[in-house]
């Protein structure tokens, strides 16, 4: 292992080959006698996907067909390949990670690569970091290869091809064999019959000799392994602006305890916005078993906020709506509290005759609500600016929604503008008038006559000719009417008889 500096980046690659078996055998009932396989179908037939060692060590290898398995291995144990299932344990896995550096990255669809620069002091060095990391896998009945590495690229390959150790990082890298560098499978099998079967032997070429003969993408998939480009990582989750953790030689087997300690870690991360002159929107809690796996729980606020209180009432909501509760398994040997999203938030304002601007009430309602329903059931409707009158209202998540808009409001007096309901999508009718451009004298809506008694209009609408590509629409005259009855309906041509040569009448919506 090399010694590097503290300034120098530094990762951690772990490649998990056997993934979709140790998935499922953590759900199965006992572990199975037979090998097992992964199937699914590609190329118009049942394929392999997945392997376990035993299947491994039969013969059998993803991509190969199902009947040629069974006819090899005949006690075969088959499986349905289930990707999103992989998909979730690795996230999963990603998340537990976590507790060793806040930059993880997902390598789909069965590895993990960790920026581990300036963290593995917290174990001791790198050597501790990596002992922590399997201790905590094999708990979980993971099988992982690990590997350190300057560049991402460089760890990825090392835990995937690296077969056998290496004096330095620099020297393993070079021994790779060229398939390492991942290229389409015609490129690798040129570079091999062209006798360059490691990547020291490809890289003691000239780049502009290999970027001719092998193309472009060989040159930059060398140049990032060996540490001449970057090769940038894509966290998981990007780091947060603010932070807050706490760590426990021994873990805390009580959840009542776990949430004391993250009210104290809540406070901590007031007193850091504070001195930002910040609030927090978002805020989410991840609590590390000390079997390695995690538990992550968010909320979000309608306003920025730096109230304790409210914030450990909504996490107590989201916490009793789980519907599967927090279990500390183990014990819970770490805690972290992060605030992803922060707005300004100054000192609040309060009127002369007491109270503040604005009445936190209903933005604390709103909170709660959205914390226990979800973002997606609460929401709030804000103007929008445009004519068209079905578009003129936007339903956003209450949680994510702006200061709202002014709304247009009738004189004293006045009859409103809009109806209060609206059909979506307004209803077709048939109209009769005593001139084709005027307004309707009698129509049918419903298999049923109205008689118009008493109209006002047109208003006209226009097209928004500027928000569409073919700058084309048509024109709407909307008419407020009464029938005999003292109904009032909201009733429009759609298109002048100039623009259509039978413009159709629609009914849009519905006076209280």
């Amino acid at each position: 292992m090399t010694d590097k500096s503290s300034g120098t980046r530094r990762y951690l690659a772990l490649f998990f080959p056997w993934l979709p078996a140790e998935r499922w055998l953590r759900s199965a009932p006992r572990p199975p006698d037979p090998p097992l396989v992964f199937a699914e179908k590609a190329r118009g037939a049942l394929r392999l996907a997945s392997v376990d060692p035993a299947a491994q060590a039969a013969g059998l290898a993803p991509g190969m067909p199902l009947a040629d398995a069974r006819a090899r291995v005949p006690e075969l144990l088959v499986v349905a390949h289930d990707p999103v299932a992989d998909a979730a344990w690795l996230d999963r896995l990603a998340l537990g990670c976590n507790r060793y550096t806040p930059l993880v990255a997902i390598d789909a669809p069965d590895g993990l690569i960790l920026d581990i620069a300036g963290t593995d002091h917290l174990f001791g060095g790198e050597a501790g970091l990596v002992a922590d990391v399997e201790m905590r896998l094999a708990r979980l009945g993971m099988h992982v290869r690990i590997a350190l590495g300057p560049t991402a690229d460089a760890a990825r390959a090392l835990a995937r091809y690296q077969t056998r150790p290496a004096p330095d990082e620099t020297q393993a890298v070079r021994r790779l064999p060229v398939a390492a560098l991942e290229l389409e499978p015609e490129a690798t099998t040129a570079l091999v019959r062209a006798g360059l079967k490691t990547i020291g032997e490809l890289a003691n070429r000239p780049m502009a000799n290999i970027a001719a003969r092998f193309g472009a993408d060989a040159v930059d998939a060398l140049r990032r392994i060996l540490g001449d480009a970057p090769s940038p990582l894509d966290p998981r989750i990007a780091p947060p602006p603010v932070a807050a953790e706490r760590r426990f030689a021994e873990p805390l087997g009580s959840t009542a305890h776990a949430t004391k300690v993250l009210a104290e870690l809540v406070g901590e991360a007031m007193e850091e916005l504070g001195e930002r002159g910040k609030g927090g929107r978002h805020f989410r809690a991840t609590f590390f078993r000390s079997d390695g796996l995690a538990r992550s729980i968010a909320i979000e606020t309608g306003h920025p906020t730096r109230d304790t209180a409210l914030v450990m009432r909504l996490f107590a909501e989201r916490m009793d709506s789980l519907a599967d509760p927090l279990d500390p398994g183990f014990g819970f040997d770490m805690i972290r509290l992060a605030v992803p999203r922060l707005e300004a938030l100054g000192a609040t304002q309060l009127r002369l005759e007491g109270g503040a601007v604005r009445d936190p009430v209903i933005d604390e309602l709103v909170d709660r609500m959205t914390t226990r329903l979800g973002r997606k059931q609460v929401k709030r409707l804000l103007a929008a600016d445009t004519h068209i009158p079905e578009q003129a209202q936007l339903a956003l998540p209450a949680i994510d929604a702006p200061p709202p808009a002014p709304w247009q409001t009738p004189e004293p007096g006045e009859p409103p503008a809009r109806p209060f309901h609206l059909f979506d999508p307004p209803q077709p009718i048939e109209v009769i008038a005593e001139v084709p451009d005027g307004p309707p004298h009698q129509f049918r809506w419903r298999r049923q006559a109205h008689a118009v008694r008493r109209y006002e209009g047109p208003e006209r609408i226009a097209a928004e000719w500027w928000r569409r590509r073919d700058n084309a629409g048509l024109t709407r005259d909307y008419y407020r009417v009464e029938d005999a009855q003292g109904r009032r309906y909201w009733l429009f041509r759609h298109g002048l008889y100039d623009e259509k040569p039978d413009p159709r009448w629609y009914i849009h919506g519905v006076f209280a």
